[in-house]
């Protein structure tokens, strides 16, 4: 298990430094000039270049690569074109607000999506895995903003009972609650509807085996059957699916931020790629990045304690 973790940490190491060769040459050869935003519509071109200058924009690509790599090393993501404030500060004040949006929409998927897939499996072609079935198909097709945009017009709008957006409460007062039920129901829907196939189909292939086969024949309870038996050994898929869909939960809430005015990590990118704030681009895509690896690391480990024959030697 060390063994495994030291080389998932190289590996990390090496996507990292892979990933952020990507971002910094896209930021790099896109269109638009920072110093010009910065400067604005009224600034001269001497002003423009002294911008350029002292931001370093002049200098060939290496030798900018170079510099922001030696300064990610020593902990340093750089500084904001906009606010000049401390990159991984700026991400630092956003991203509890993601993290709280990630949680409870992966909360959200797994409570629908296993429950319905082990109950669809349990209940095989009958109207309720039919049911399943269209609600996997819709929550996968339905786009973040359109469901996002139903949810305020009905709960929010004319309804009246939930918040339109902002998630700027505590979590764990009841007006903070309240401002997540919808952003994580908008975000988490269509992990849930995959999270709810593969339950099923796990399901289905396990409690077909022999050793099902036999415990039924011992005279357990059907319920024990299911629930100690059965789904121990079916969450290894189930498990390997919730862990991708939280990292892409942690990546993917640039849409649900967007729609319900939430200061989170995803907004923060918009707002900085719309400016060719570079830094600020560049350190949410490692953070991001850093955390999906981490994500599945920790699935990884957790693959030992369900199911001891699994050895990573």
């Amino acid at each position: 298990m060390v063994g495994m973790i030291v080389r998932r940490f190289f590996q990390l190491i090496l996507l990292l430094v892979g990933i952020s060769f990507l971002v910094f040459t896209s930021m790099y050869i896109a269109p638009g000039d920072p110093a010009t935003i910065i400067a604005g519509p009224t600034a001269s071109q001497s002003d423009i270049e002294a911008i350029r200058k002292d931001l370093g924009l002049n200098d060939p690509f290496l030798v900018q690569y170079g510099r922001y790599i030696n300064g990610v090393l020593h902990g340093d993501l750089g500084y904001s074109y906009q606010t000049k404030q401390p990159v991984w500060d700026a991400i630092m004040t956003r991203f509890p607000n993601t993290l709280k949006l990630a949680i409870a929409s992966i909360i959200v998927a797994v409570i629908i999506g296993v429950v319905a897939g082990i109950i669809s499996a349990i209940r095989q072609n009958s109207w309720f895995d039919v049911s399943s079935t269209v609600f996997a198909l819709a929550g996968i097709s339905i786009p973040n903003f359109w469901l996002g945009t139903v949810l305020i017009l009905i709960f929010a709008v004319n309804l009246q009972l939930l918040p339109v957006g902002g998630l700027d409460q505590p979590f764990y007062t009841a007006e903070g609650l309240k401002q997540l039920v919808l952003p994580a129901i908008t975000l988490g829907t269509g992990s849930a509807a995959m999270i709810a196939r593969m339950s099923r189909s796990s399901m289905l292939e396990v409690i077909r085996a022999d050793f099902i086969r036999t415990a039924r024949a011992k005279g357990l309870r059907e319920r024990t059957v299911i629930w100690v038996h059965a789904l121990r050994n079916a969450m290894i898929p189930v498990i390997t699916v919730i862990g991708l869909n939280f990292g892409f939960l942690l990546g993917g809430t640039i849409i649900t931020e967007q729609v319900f005015a939430i200061n989170g990590v995803g907004r923060l990118m918009v707002q900085a790629i719309a400016a060719r704030d570079f830094p600020m681009v560049q350190g949410s895509v490692l953070l991001v990045a850093t955390l999906f690896v981490l994500v599945n690391l920790i699935v990884d480990i957790i693959y030992t304690f369900i199911d001891p024959r699994i050895s990573y030697d």
